[in-house]
């Protein structure tokens, strides 16, 4: 029989299969396969792009040419853009607003052929660098709320034209819903308990079968009510609500992390295609309500999906998740 398991962030129910027979090679997907053709993303295609707003390079290397390791560049199709005014306003009894925000690529590495997972712990410490710094310069924006950085690795989990390595990060306006419903599940808990929620399941997670991997800093493993199989989060084992205060010893055990258990998801699932996104907190700009308790309630942290198990009506009709793997059992093939 499944069970029905609530995920205590969200409030969201998740149907979870009890089986201890499922394995990785039980699923079957399009695995990711790199384009080779023109590439505006590698090193001497730098004109190719908009002009980059952060890089890390060389000594010496003028912008916008060869010699860089992690580049950062607005997106040529942006869905939002950073020129103009909100111009918050109705319609009848709808809001509007102006498509106002900011739409970046950061492009991970210079070579076509490396995956995020095949960059050593330096590369993929310029990589997060790269995204707290555009954190704190978007920050300064009295017109954002939040930024959402996020990876879509191969065609099923939404890269269809890019097959560089690279992210994205966006400049919002608002606060995502997703993001407000677990900041008042935060805040809940903390008036309840006076202790972080997240904090509290981390120290239930680091004694448990659904630890994937740790070190002093961080702690992955495969979250109680993992919406998608082989689901991992990634926290960081001391509180703070915010990844821009991460620091550079925390910078390279997180790079540790993210490469170990992108490695274990390639070296179980073969190059499944996966979603990767930092679940920070807003921006505290002066305003009444929720902020006053955020710095003790919420834990930024990430959250790693892998695209192996469609979605279907039933997901989108009712909310609920389905999801053919236990954490446990996933868990169990991870830490192999």
């Amino acid at each position: 029989m499944s069970q029905m398991r609530k995920d205590i962030f969200t409030n969201r129910w998740v149907i979870v299969e009890e089986t201890n027979t499922v394995q990785p090679s039980d699923f079957t997907f399009t695995r990711f396969v790199r384009n080779t053709t023109f590439c505006p993303f590698c090193e001497t295609h730098e004109a190719t792009t908009p002009g980059e707003v952060f890089a890390i390079r060389k000594p010496g290397s003028p912008a916008n040419a060869p010699g860089w390791s992690v580049r950062v560049v607005p997106n040529a199709s942006p869905r939002l853009r950073i020129e103009g005014d909100l111009g918050r306003r109705a319609e009848g009894i709808h809001d509007l607003m102006n498509g106002v925000g900011a739409h970046e690529i950061v492009v991970e590495t210079p070579a076509h052929d490396l995956s995020l997972h095949q960059l050593g712990i330096e590369g993929i410490c310029g990589v997060l660098k790269a995204y707290k710094a555009r954190i704190l310069d978007l920050e300064g924006d009295h017109r954002m709320r939040y930024v959402l950085v996020f990876k879509n690795h191969g065609e099923a989990a939404g890269a269809h034209t890019v097959s560089h390595s690279i992210s994205q990060l966006m400049a919002l306006a608002v606060t995502p819903q997703a993001i407000k419903s677990k900041l008042v599940t935060c805040q809940d808990y903390f008036r309840l308990k006076e202790r972080c929620i997240y904090c509290d399941v981390l120290q239930q997670e680091l004694k448990g079968k659904r630890l994937v991997w740790e070190n002093p800093h961080f702690a992955a493993f495969a979250p109680f009510a993992s919406r998608f199989p082989f689901e991992v989060a990634i926290f960081p084992k001391s509180h703070n609500s915010a990844f821009s205060r991460i620091s550079p010893e925390q910078v390279s055990a997180l790079a540790e992390t993210l490469r170990m258990v992108l490695q274990k998801l390639e070296r179980a699932l073969g190059g499944a295609p996966y979603n990767l996104s930092l679940q920070d907190r807003p921006f505290l700009n002066p305003r009444a309500g929720y902020w006053k308790t955020i710095e003790d309630d919420f834990h930024w942290h990430i959250e790693i999906l892998p695209q192996v198990f469609r979605i279907t009506g039933f997901e989108w009709a009712s909310g609920f998740f389905y999801n053919p793997v236990p954490p446990e059992v996933a868990a169990r093939c991870l830490s192999l």
